[in-house]
């Protein structure tokens, strides 16, 4: 077999050439769908379209299409083609998106006729960018000859060739929730690894139907054997998704997999839990991207049969899986340890994943890090096959983020954690994000545990505020919408939940916020970076 990961969609469409691949349904009158012999054959002619219009195999090529069928088909035809999309969060803003493309500096851009137009307009880059070419509907044209190349005109070839599981096979840029988007190097061999311990650790079965509510995963589903449901939604807002609009896709395709960050699944279920509502056809649920909370899961699972559980696999943009852990464990064993300050288990490692904690550091590591003692707390540290080992074009981020240790390479995740005494990993926050005091040093996931149980409160947010050079842990407070107390009523119960733990004992500030700000991606990573620039400047 190839080791390119298109092979996985070309081998489906021989296993199952007339079964649907993929399904848009993003607007009300226009639904498309793709069969897997069609996604296979389409992406070939697009490849043979593409090579065309002057894109070789190795060429960089920023991709900025809706999600659904036709991206799809671009994106499998990079792949055989041997070139790397560069996928970029289009959420992330004008700036964002300028600053990814230039560090990338890819050679081609294809777009829709809007991100053309904002290629330009804003000279995304201008110093590399040769070749564009504008997406509309089920045609392309290089931008600037006005010509259309259509699939029928394209002659398929037989696509991919082989390569190597080393060659570079994408560039996919992390969510900058904790400062810059950095450019992660995957390679075919980390995504065929994906592919297999997703279907491993989650047991995917081909034939299956995933409602994919994260464009990245409508490119693993037909990897899957799964058919993939383009939900009616906007992909960068998940927590603005319509519960309604996600239900009847789930009953009308009969789904089976839910792919969803804990800021959709939050909605989902509270609409679910209001309106009795049960979703039969599920076989699971996969929530990542952040912390999903136990009321949340819980919510989720009781729309579930009994038996189907909701999964949380922990990772990053860098490496993914890294380890897993089911609605089961969550809430008949460890989220009454979160509750006291244990931080949240994110489960056991996953494949042929290597996780080490190793000593906080904010500086470099210049050789490979050794491993603190059994539940003793420092950053995640990991290596493995689904790991990418550098950054693309950022050796200051490779030099803070990356150890090399003989033909591998480790990667500190930036995250803290431990593991307990039957080799659970357990998050307790970020590095960056840890709030250091004279005496104490606060992470953020053990200290906000114990307060986001109280029942007016959606969810609390630690940060350290700097007043007069000093650093003062506040408590950030988002409530829930239909509160309708006294805040200075709720702020004595959350002093006497303060008072029950000597770790929280030193908060003496608890501030309320409309909402808190968070990463376009998920909509569920608190931007605590804001937050304490807002809370300094409400200090007295």
């Amino acid at each position: 077999m190839s080791g390119n990961i298109a092979e996985c969609l070309t081998r489906m469409s021989r296993l199952s050439p007339d079964r649907i691949a993929i399904t848009s349904s993003q607007t009300k009158s226009n639904t498309t769908e793709l069969t897997f012999d069609e996604l296979d054959r389409f992406s070939n002619q697009f490849a043979r379209g593409l090579q065309q219009a002057g894109i070789r195999p190795e060429m960089r090529t920023a991709v900025m299409i809706p999600p659904g069928d036709v991206l799809a088909c671009y994106i499998f035809s990079l792949f055989k083609l041997e070139a790397v999309p560069v996928m970029i969060d289009p959420g992330i803003g004008i700036r964002g998106i300028g600053r990814c493309i230039n560090d990338v500096g890819p050679e081609a851009f294809i777009g829709s006729n809007k991100a053309i137009w904002a290629q330009r307009l804003f000279r995304w880059g201008r110093k590399t960018i040769s070749n564009r070419l504008v997406v509309d509907g089920d045609q392309f044209g290089v931008v600037g000859t006005g010509v259309p190349i259509f699939w029928e005109d394209c002659s398929a070839e037989e696509y991919p060739t082989a390569i190597a599981d080393a060659d570079m096979a994408a560039i996919l840029f992390s969510s900058g929730s904790t400062g810059p988007a950095k450019g992660a190097v995957y390679t075919h061999g980390m995504f065929q690894e994906q592919v297999r311990v997703m279907r491993e650790v989650f047991g995917i079965e081909p034939g299956e139907v995933d409602l994919c509510t994260f464009p990245l995963f409508a490119l693993f589903a037909p990897a899957l054997g799964m058919t993939s449901i383009v939900p009616d939604m906007d992909p960068t807002r998940p927590a603005k998704a319509d519960p309604k609009k996600l239900i009847k896709a789930i009953f009308d395709y009969k789904v089976t997999n839910l792919f969803g960050s804990p800021a959709l699944i939050d909605v989902l279920s509270r609409y679910g839990e209001k309106h009795e509502i049960k979703l039969p056809t599920l076989r699971r649920v996969i929530s990542a991207g952040a912390p999903v909370s136990a009321t949340v899961i819980e919510r989720m699972t009781r729309m579930l049969n009994p038996g189907v559980q909701v999964f949380t696999p922990y990772g990053a943009t860098e490496a993914l899986p890294i380890a897993v852990i089911g609605s089961d464990e969550i809430l008949g064993e460890t989220r009454y340890k979160t509750r006291l300050g244990a931080g949240i288990c994110v489960g056991r490692p996953v494949g042929r994943i290597e996780v080490r904690i190793i000593a906080i550091d904010d500086g470099s590591y210049l050789s490979p890090p050794t491993s603190l003692a059994q539940e003793e707390w420092g950053e995640i540290c990991v290596r493995g096959p689904v790991v990418s080992r550098t950054y693309w074009n950022r050796p200051d981020a490779d030099a803070l983020h990356k150890i090399p240790d003989g033909e591998t390479v480790w990667h500190r995740t930036g995250d803290i954690g431990y593991f307990d005494d039957i080799g659970r990993l357990w998050f307790c926050g970020r590095k960056a994000h840890r709030v250091v005091l004279p005496d104490q040093t606060l992470f953020t996931i053990p200290v906000e545990a114990l307060f986001n149980i109280h029942p007016d409160v959606f969810r609390t947010a630690l940060v350290g505020a700097v007043k007069n050079g000093v650093k003062r842990p506040v408590l950030c407070v988002e409530l829930e919408k239909q509160c309708r107390r006294r805040p200075k009523d709720i702020v004595r119960e959350l002093e006497a939940i303060r008072d029950r733990l000597r770790h929280t004992s030193l908060i003496r500030d608890f501030m309320f916020h409309s909402g808190f700000p968070v990463d376009i991606r998920h909509n569920a990573k608190i931007n605590r970076e804001k937050l304490a620039i807002w809370a300094a400047r409400r200090l007295r």
